[in-house]
């Protein structure tokens, strides 16, 4: 039986539907994955992620590996039991983290200060994979080297030329079988780099494929642009990862576009600071309207929030418990994320994805 690949059941053009099987289960495609960055998805216990229907969880080397520490969570029996998860887990290998930290970047990796307390580290492609080892997700990432957009291309060409180098030491330095690895496309929004990036990843090779360096300051038309670009050079029977985007609008496009795999912490962010994610577009609950409403925030939603709270309440906390009521909506902002992978896929099987990118257009490009 094997730990690691992708089995694609059914397509709608590009875009296509499966199984992702894995050491901690088989997960249907596309899927989006929470963002439990220290262990745990912000307000949201691993047994409620599980409910609103994730199978895979992420986690980030970089928070690990300073707090607690990786040897901390080897100790205690790996990622999976530190974070109470029993499905499927990846880690990021801490490259988007460290690029707002002022870090020095050379051939031989990246030195960062800690966000908390100061002290100063040095992250290798090598020491990467060796924490993600001993964290023990199913899937690592190699270290790469993300640069926000716009930027210029001489500098991307070099944060490129690194990406690649660090992905072919991270390859030789892996050890763990039961560990998938992922390779990381650069580039920015220049064509011929994402074009060379691609290439040169899958010359490696990788057990999949990730599309980063994305959602970092450019519009969501052109981050769909590149994300087609990369696609049409990367393996079909390969998983292919988006990294952080998640908006409905750039997810179905990307979906359209052959990515099997998203995560971004926004379900859960949005909820912290009142906002809801709806089919019908976002709800800001602390609007004061919705200090009169017993309705749901989403009529149709089977979320439990929206089974047991009306939204008066829910604006009321935010006014006198925010932490309360961001746990509520994160709850019901889950669920959204879950629901709206589970009608893609559909979609898909159905061979009628346009008629959905149609909807989410209307309501989300601009949102």
């Amino acid at each position: 039986m094997r730990q690691f690949g992708l089995e694609i059941l059914a397509t709608d053009k590009l875009a296509r539907s499966g199984i992702l099987t894995t050491p901690h289960g088989d997960v249907e495609t596309p899927f989006f994955m929470p963002v439990g960055t220290r262990g745990m998805v912000r307000l949201t216990p691993p047994w409620v992620v599980a409910e609103a229907g994730f199978r895979v969880l992420l986690s980030n080397t970089y928070h690990l590996m300073l707090r607690p520490g990786a040897d901390v969570v080897e100790k205690v029996g790996g990622l999976h039991r530190f974070a109470g998860w029993e499905g499927a887990m990846l880690t990021d290998s801490g490259g988007f983290q460290v690029m707002s930290l002022d870090a020095k970047f050379e051939e031989s990796g990246v030195t960062f200060k800690s966000v908390y307390d100061g002290s100063f580290h040095k992250l290798t492609p090598e020491l990467a994979i060796q924490v993600q080892e001993a964290l023990g997700a199913d899937i690592a990432m190699v270290l790469d080297v993300c640069t926000m957009l716009p930027n210029d291309k001489e500098k991307l060409a070099r944060a490129l030329d690194l990406t690649i180098d660090w992905a072919r030491r991270a390859k030789d330095a892996k050890l763990r079988a039961d560990q998938a690895l992922f390779g990381i496309v650069q580039g920015g929004t220049e064509i011929d780099l994402r074009i060379a990036s691609a290439e040169a990843t899958v010359g490696i090779g990788f057990d999949g494929y990730a599309i980063g360096g994305l959602a970092v300051g450019e519009d969501r038309d052109t981050t769909v642009g590149i994300v087609e670009l990369v696609t049409k050079n990367l393996p079909e029977q390969s998983p292919r990862y988006l990294m952080g985007v998640g908006d409905p609008y750039t997810i179905v496009e990307s979906v359209a576009r052959g990515v099997d795999m998203f995560d971004c912490v926004s379900p859960t962010r949005l909820a912290r600071h009142g906002t809801a994610l709806a089919m019908e577009g976002k709800v800001h609950v602390r609007r004061r309207e919705n200090l009169y409403l017993d309705s749901p925030i989403e009529q149709d939603c089977p979320c439990p929030t929206c089974q047991r709270l009306p939204r008066s309440l829910i604006s009321h906390l935010l006014r006198v418990d925010p932490w309360s009521a961001g746990s509520a909506l994160a709850i019901h902002n889950l669920w959204f994320m879950s629901r709206l992978m589970s009608r893609i896929r559909a979609s898909i099987a159905s061979e009628s994805l346009d008629d959905l990118r149609a909807e989410m257009k209307s309501i989300w490009r601009n949102a």
